[in-house]
């Protein structure tokens, strides 16, 4: 068990990718593109992060029309921002909430300013 994120173009809550999913073939050009990333060998749009991160294996997976990862820490989500940014997409999580790129997390249009809520200090 853990809590997902994932970058996504569908228009209310990441699972509605019908219309405006991300294919296979961007994610691949992403990857190709990007010199921290690399595919997983027979794993079909997995890719590793060799960026900065807490955990020894950081990872992306194309999934269902969007990216996604577990647990992610602050350097992988602003890593998906990144990737976000490439696709004309945003990172959203589980229940819905979207992660800004200024450290905010946004549920049903109110930023949460909360104490606690600033993703990058988490």
């Amino acid at each position: 068990m853990g809590y997902d994120l994932r970058i996504t173009r569908a228009p209310g809550f990441w699972a509605e990718t019908e219309s405006g999913g991300i294919n296979i073939e961007e994610w691949m050009r992403v990857v190709e593109a990007d010199p921290e990333l690399s595919l997983e060998d027979g794993r079909m749009g997995f890719a590793g992060w060799l960026g900065p991160s807490r955990y020894p294996d950081p990872w992306f997976d194309w999934w269902r029309r969007s990216i996604k990862t577990k647990n992610p820490d602050p350097p992988m989500v602003e890593k998906m921002l990144q990737i976000a940014s490439r696709l004309d997409a945003r990172v959203q999580g589980d229940d819905g909430e979207i992660y800004l790129s200024h450290g905010g997390v946004e549920k049903d249009g109110v930023v949460d300013t909360g104490p606690g809520m600033d993703w990058r200090r988490w």
